[in-house]
């Protein structure tokens, strides 16, 4: 069942590879239960099917890095990626995309929380295999607010500019 408007999001981890080591964070990948970063939030929150993807990399996550600043000043604490890879793919990505202490790249490696959410896709005839459909949501205090889902192979719902609208 697909998460929905008024839904609490759905226990479970999400890994994310920690650039600098701090108290409680060591470097290299750490994994996080969703429920305890949530708690007292408002975290946007986006899922899209890969890294390095082509409208992943050249739209979606750009859109959430220049608009960062106007998101956080209508009240977000944090932006999160979500993605079905490992999180030194979603970390040398967050790289790439100077993203790093701007938007969290959240890896979800099995999909299970993709899974959990019921925002998954099979991308096997693409060989990607289990992956997270594209979406945009917005969580205050674990709860739905906000959801946004593209159908199949779009890109018009999701983006940064109509997330910042619904605020």
């Amino acid at each position: 069942m697909t998460i929905k408007i008024g839904d609490k999001l759905p226990e479970g981890s999400l890994a994310e590879f920690i650039e600098t080591e701090t108290e409680g964070c060591s470097l290299g990948p750490n994994t996080f239960n969703v429920q305890d970063l949530v708690k007292g939030k408002k975290i946007a929150i986006f899922g899209l099917p890969g890294a390095y993807t082509p409208t992943c990399s050249a739209q979606h996550v750009p859109g959430y890095v220049k608009l960062a600043d106007e998101l956080k000043a209508k009240g977000v604490d944090e932006i999160w990626c979500i993605s079905v890879n490992d999180a030194f793919v979603m970390g040398a990505w967050g790289r790439d995309q100077k993203a790093t202490g701007i938007v969290r790249f959240m890896a979800d490696g099995n999909a299970a929380y993709s899974k959990a959410l019921g925002l998954d896709a099979d991308f096997s005839k693409f060989g990607m295999g289990t992956r997270s459909q594209r979406y945009s949501l917005l969580a205050v205090d674990g709860v739905v607010t906000q959801l946004n889902i593209e159908q199949g192979g779009k890109f018009e719902v999701s983006n940064a500019e109509t997330l910042l609208g619904q605020l």
